[in-house]
């Protein structure tokens, strides 16, 4: 069958089980084929094919509500739902979303990028369903390392206490982006591995429905059946929170999914439906993968799996930074790492395995990380959180209240910050400087190159005090020299070229492109001062005094929001010395940013040579106007 010609999901009500096999395989394959080219997150979507088909197979879209959790696992959905033909575009600019959007369709009914939500967002949307007197499904579906997020067991916490009528998949993976860590994980295993729970259950109710009247004769038969329950299974976790437990149920299996769904509706209350299903299943390289390295990629080669590197030699940032700390731990017992279930991403595996002792994956649970690591500090360890922009989003309170009020000593390295690509609005690492900057105690740093990055981490682990921040982008490197580690003049900045009339400020890889700028405009005999602001916060006060003394003109360029940005923070200080300055902002303006290739999404924003230029002759002719 060709996938991309598919419009809607209603034909597969009356397909045959052998048919839904047949249209199984075939989606498969055009997902192996598509994600080759465009990459993308291939385990999860692999794993899920049966699950999505049996879905819109016994429940109504858009009237009934499918809620994916993350969403990353939504491409099957997108094809059953008429995007198919779009799948050339996935994650590529102005293309196809790598997650659920409104937008695109009336089948997407709830947008998420970051894990634990679906549960409350279901919840919400089954009392405005009540309230409203309206009869639909609420359908939503969670992994079992998403169940770990402490906001989906306050959701689990409220759904079981009011009964609310919805039915909930599990879809159990033994995995979410690397293997699932934990208490709760063990459970969900002791469930995976026992398949006589439901028949007993079964045998018990059958039971309990022929014996007599008489209510102390009824009180000791649940007694007896709750008793049961324990022998049969340690810890009946969802039915004591009043949610009834069906399963665990072969997700792969048509007949299996399609009972256990009709089950799940014909009970006026919540139900959980425990789905067991394999990760990259059809594909040998994602289905062998036991530590993550498929839950979301670039291009790949078809044949092999094998997946395309990039021209560049250099180490990626995530590995410099892993590799250093772990130098630091290795001579120091006190030093630990710590990170929300991404030890492949932030490059921990090889400190996982060499310093077991000395590392903490705690699964989906950044809250958890973070005050955890403040616990580490406030008795006399030195805690290392590697943890991506966007994630650390989810823990601002713990920042602050925790971590910051206290003044603790905890480095977090923030991986993917900047522009990220082709995961889009819910990734782009661009609003830590923001939510961090106006916390009284924190130090925020960029490296421009990993050299620097280097001498930032020993500074923070051996000079400075407090809670330190040491942002870094997604990708590799510059390919720069490494020197013996040594410590920063903490709050200074360094001017990398000296200029007449115009400074540029900016950190990061940024000053690559202001470093071009340069040499574009020197052509024309325009002569530009370029800063290495690498201390983001302190300011160098400083340099932006000597700067106004010399009444240069000051352009500002950071690959973040400009509201709260560093940029801001310029701005702020001057005004509150009472200095006329002329500084121009360039940056991300109050908007969300899409998917897309980086260097697109930086030209659309301004962040480009051309318009760096262009500003920088506009600040000049300002100047000539005055004088």
């Amino acid at each position: 069958m060709d996938v991309s010609k598919i419009k809607d999901p209603s034909f597969i009500k009356d397909l045959t089980t052998d048919e839904l096999i047949a249209l199984s395989r075939d989606i498969r394959q055009f997902l192996i084929e598509k994600c080759a080219v465009t990459g993308g997150h291939i385990g999860a979507n692999l794993g899920v094919v049966e699950l999505t088909i049996a879905l819109h197979r016994s429940f109504n879209s858009p009237k009934d509500k499918i809620i994916f959790d993350v969403g990353h696992q939504a491409y099957i959905h997108k094809i059953l739902t008429g995007r198919g033909d779009k799948f050339d575009t996935l994650r590529q600019y102005k293309g196809l979303s790598g997650f659920p959007k409104l937008n695109e369709s009336p089948h997407d009914v709830w947008e998420a990028g970051h894990s634990s939500t679906s549960l409350s967002a279901a919840m919400g949307m089954a009392k405005a369903r009540d309230i409203m007197g309206e009869d639909y499904d609420i359908v939503p579906i969670i992994g079992d390392g998403a169940l770990t997020g402490g906001m989906a067991l306050e959701a689990l916490n409220h759904i079981g206490h009011d009964k609310t009528n919805m039915t909930i998949i599990l879809n159990d993976n033994e995995m979410s982006i690397a293997p699932n860590v934990g208490a709760m994980h063990n459970m969900f295993g002791r469930l995976r591995t026992n398949q006589n729970y439901n028949r007993a259950k079964v045998d018990i109710d059958g039971f309990l429905s022929k014996l007599p009247g008489g209510h102390k004769l009824r009180d000791s038969a649940d007694r007896i059946k709750d008793s049961l329950k324990y022998l049969v299974v340690t810890g009946v976790f969802f039915e004591e929170l009043g949610i009834k437990y069906v399963g665990p149920v072969d997700g792969h299996n048509y007949n299996d999914l399609k009972e256990a769904f009709e089950t799940s509706k014909r009970i006026n209350g919540p139900v959980i439906v425990h789905v067991i299903t394999k990760k990259g299943k059809g594909y040998h390289p994602a289905e062998n993968d036991k530590i993550g390295t498929w839950h979301g990629l670039g291009p790949y080669k078809l044949e092999t799996g094998e997946q395309v590197k990039g021209s560049s030699k250099a180490p990626a940032w995530s590995q410099i930074f892993s590799d250093t700390v772990q130098q630091f731990a290795e001579k120091d017992k006190r030093v630990v790492a710590i990170t929300p279930a991404m030890p492949v991403g932030s490059k921990l595996t090889k400190f996982q395995v060499e310093l077991p002792e000395q590392f903490f994956d705690v699964g989906i649970a950044e809250q958890h990380a973070v005050t955890m690591a403040a616990g580490l500090a406030a008795n006399g360890m030195t805690p290392y959180v590697a943890i991506y922009s966007t994630f650390l989003q989810r823990a601002y309170d713990q920042m602050l209240h925790d971590v910051d009020r206290q003044n603790l000593h905890v480095v977090f390295g923030i991986d993917r910050s900047g522009l990220v690509g082709a995961d889009g609005e819910t990734h782009q690492g661009v609003f830590d400087i923001p939510f961090l900057s106006h916390m009284p105690n924190i130090t925020i740093m960029m490296p421009k190159d990993e050299d620097e990055a280097r001498h930032m981490l020993y500074s923070a682990f051996y000079d400075y005090k407090g809670p330190i921040a040491i942002r870094y982008p997604r990708g590799n490197g510059i390919g720069v020299e490494m020197t013996s580690m040594q410590s920063l003049p903490y709050g200074q900045w360094e001017t990398l070229h000296e200029g007449d009339d115009i400074a540029v400020l900016s950190f990061g890889p940024t000053l690559q492109l202001i470093e071009e700028v340069r040499d574009e405009l020197l052509k024309e005999g325009i002569s530009i001062e370029v800063v290495n602001a690498r201390f983001i916060k302190p300011l160098d006060t400083n340099y932006l005094d000597r700067l106004a003394e010399q009444n240069k003109s000051i352009i500002t360029v950071e690959e973040s929001m400009l509201s709260g940005g560093f940029g801001a923070l310029v701005v702020n200080y001057y005004n509150q010395k009472h200095h006329c300055m002329d500084v121009k902002r360039i940056g991300i303006d109050d908007e969300y940013i899409e998917h897309g290739d980086v260097e697109l999404l930086l030209n659309d924003i301004g962040i480009s040579k051309a318009n760096i230029i262009n500003e920088i002759k506009q600040a000049l002719q300002r100047r000539h106007e005055k004088n």
